[in-house]
């Protein structure tokens, strides 16, 4: 909330504020399911006195929207790099598709959807610039040179515990953390049922929108789509996410847990090959393979070769060199990552 200091001691009180959260647990008693997540009470590494307009999910929502770490996404990858069309999808518009479509699994299941929304716009905050192939490079860099290595989803967490305001956090709620940190299939399961809903409404956006996205670049055409998983989940983007969704609601509400259909998870994981083999890992994603490889190679190099050459503000007092560069690598915008790269290494009567 645009104005409010969430990491005030004191907050003003008012008949408003002096009873909201009494009135919050009575609302989620009644209209939550017992599976649900309840708001209260704040489970914080920094106890907090409580906010009298937001509950504490509400708090780290806002905390993580005015993040500087949340404002770099706009100009982050999601597939395509530096794209020149308007409405290809960044990191930001990713991570609002996501957190809009786990909303509404959140309340159609009755659990808490402000715990949910925090944790989707949470959840990619620790992408380095170039999407995928950029985390790929960082993390090869890292193992080579210092045997460390680099997920996203681990520094997602690394950003709101320890490098924004300053190296203070955000000081986020147990939970979001949790669901922060292991949004990925390559991570462990999230421990309540809001986090497990991110993890795989993730993948249900953006395998539709990067076909849209990779039809609109054309890279793929629609009739290139394989039509057994085609004819079970939809023709259309907004036809199989309504599918997937519906799959996910009314499956997860009988099992007690977010869980899919077996027949929509195959077509789903059938779609997710044809991606990786055509899109993710095609022709012309290997042609910036090269490239982006080149830019972060070299900035790595040249930060680790001295770590003066790091400026300050990037990472927390006292990080290990492996932090140093890593931090201020993965923190970088895809353009800032490619002005930097010219900079130093384009002579500078060649630079455009």
């Amino acid at each position: 909330m645009t104005g409010i200091n969430s990491q005030a001691s004191d907050h003003p009180s008012g008949p408003i504020a002096s009873n909201f959260e009494q009135r919050i647990r009575e609302v989620e008693a009644l209209s939550l399911s017992p599976l649900a997540t309840p708001s209260y009470p704040a489970d914080r590494e920094r106890p907090e006195s409580p906010c009298g307009l937001r509950t504490p999910f509400q708090r780290d929502r806002d905390r993580i929207v005015h993040s500087k770490a949340f404002r770099r996404l706009k100009h982050k990858t999601q597939v395509f790099v530096a794209p020149l069309g308007d409405h290809y999808r960044t990191r930001l518009t990713h991570t609002i598709e996501v957190t809009q479509i786990s909303r509404t699994v959140a309340r159609a299941l009755s659990l808490n959807e402000d715990l949910t929304e925090a944790i989707g716009l949470g959840h990619d905050l620790g992408h380095p610039p170039f999407g995928h192939i950029g985390e790929d490079v960082l993390d090869r860099c890292l193992q080579k040179r210092w045997d460390r290595e680099f997920r996203h989803y681990n520094h997602s967490l690394r950003i709101v515990e320890s490098i924004e305001r300053e190296g203070h956090g955000l000081n986020l709620t147990a939970t979001v953390r949790d669901g922060i940190a292991h949004h990925s299939g390559r991570s462990d399961i999230p421990q309540t049922l809001e986090g497990r809903i991110v993890r795989l409404v993730d993948r249900v956006a953006y395998l539709n929108h990067d076909i849209d996205d990779a039809v609109r670049a054309g890279v793929i055409d629609p009739a290139d789509l394989p039509a057994g998983p085609i004819e079970v989940l939809g023709d259309t983007g907004a036809e199989r996410i309504d599918t997937l969704i519906h799959d996910l609601v009314e499956r997860s509400a009988v099992e007690g847990n977010i869980v899919q259909g077996d027949e929509v998870a195959e077509a789903m994981d059938q779609l997710r090959t044809f991606m990786f083999d055509r899109v993710y890992l095609g022709p012309e994603a290997r042609r910036e393979h090269s490239r982006i490889e080149s830019v972060i190679t070299t900035l790595f190099d040249y930060y680790a070769d001295d770590l003066t050459r790091v400026p300050s503000g990037g990472s927390p007092d006292g990080a290990e060199p492996a932090e140093l560069v890593m931090d201020w690598i993965a923190g970088m915008t895809d353009r800032y990552c490619i002005r930097t790269f010219e900079d130093i290494a384009v002579p500078a009567a060649f630079a455009p």
